[in-house]
């Protein structure tokens, strides 16, 4: 829906608004729980969850139009997706789209970088507590870091890959927001390596931990968000899902046969291996699907 409403240069800042929300609702949900844990019991508590979910279902269904004809305004033109007949994403079969490597890299990229948000997301304050030493209250503090790193991550990113695309324009070979792509994994590196080695029993309850957390989670978010603004999204969503599940059963496994630092260097070297591989595909192809021979 956001696509038909906004042009190409401009897609990429509406949707990362978009997606704070998801960072708004994971830190204000918890502490909106908290408090009505309080004072009311939890059937009461999911009653209310629902009852607003069912609310803002009803304007969204009210509110929201799938496109700018359907209130009188004209639509935006989305090029090859809405161009003549014959057009190479009409014409493309699924084996075509297979086949396409770029496909296929940004559906890795994906796995990868959402699988080490979710190591970070679900481990990471057992992390700091079991093996680092650090109270509940850093725990939940980098908790709450998280949530504030996606929320200035995606729009961060959204607004500078807007304007790459406004600068440069697209083409069938590389991309402009490649360059911002491979900088984030390249910090997403970084503040790895930093988290896990730089915090230790002794540091100062409020010493770096936050920093290096917003850094971290800045640079998920805006690498899987970047990695969402090309088409064909749902093949990308379920390598998302893979990337999920890794982080899961595997990476516990890892943890409980070594460490939870032994476990958080398997990431951090995944996400090292995966941004040098990106950055020697950096030009590739990114025309999916059949491409005519004359554009070719």
């Amino acid at each position: 829906v956001v696509a038909q409403w906004f042009e190409p240069s401009q897609f990429g800042t509406w949707w990362a608004i978009l997606s704070t929300s998801m960072n708004l609702a994971g830190g204000l949900g918890p502490i909106v729980a908290a408090l009505m844990s309080l004072n009311y019991d939890w059937r009461m508590t999911l009653s209310f969850s629902g009852f607003i979910c069912v609310v803002v279902s009803f304007v969204c269904l009210v509110l929201i139009k799938n496109e700018p004809s359907d209130v009188g305004l004209p639509n935006i033109e989305q090029g090859a997706k809405k161009g003549k007949k014959g057009s190479s994403s009409e014409n493309s079969t699924l084996t075509e789209l297979l086949l396409s490597p770029y496909l296929w890299v940004l559906s890795t990229g994906y796995l990868v970088v959402f699988g080490v948000k979710t190591c970070c997301t679900d481990w990471g304050q057992l992390f700091l507590i079991q093996e680092r030493g650090q109270s509940m209250l850093v725990g939940s503090s980098y908790m709450s870091a998280l949530e504030i790193g996606g929320l200035v991550g995606s729009i961060a990113a959204g607004y500078l890959s807007d304007r790459a695309v406004a600068r440069v324009g697209l083409s069938s070979y590389g991309n402009p927001r490649h360059a911002l792509l491979l900088s984030m994994m390249a910090g997403m590196c970084v503040s790895m390596f930093l988290f896990r080695v730089t915090v230790t029993g002794d540091s100062p309850k409020n010493q770096g931990i936050e920093k290096i957390t917003v850094s971290f989670v800045k640079e998920t978010f805006s690498c899987n968000h970047l990695i969402t603004l090309t088409d064909f999204k749902i093949f990308c969503l379920f390598f998302l899902t893979v990337g999920g599940f890794l982080a899961g059963l595997p990476f516990s496994t890892i943890a409980k046969h070594y460490s939870w630092a032994t476990a958080f260097w398997v990431a951090e070297i995944t996400c090292t291996g995966s941004t040098v591989a990106f950055f020697l595909l950096r030009n590739i192809r990114t025309k999916m699907g059949r491409i005519p021979r004359k554009a070719d």
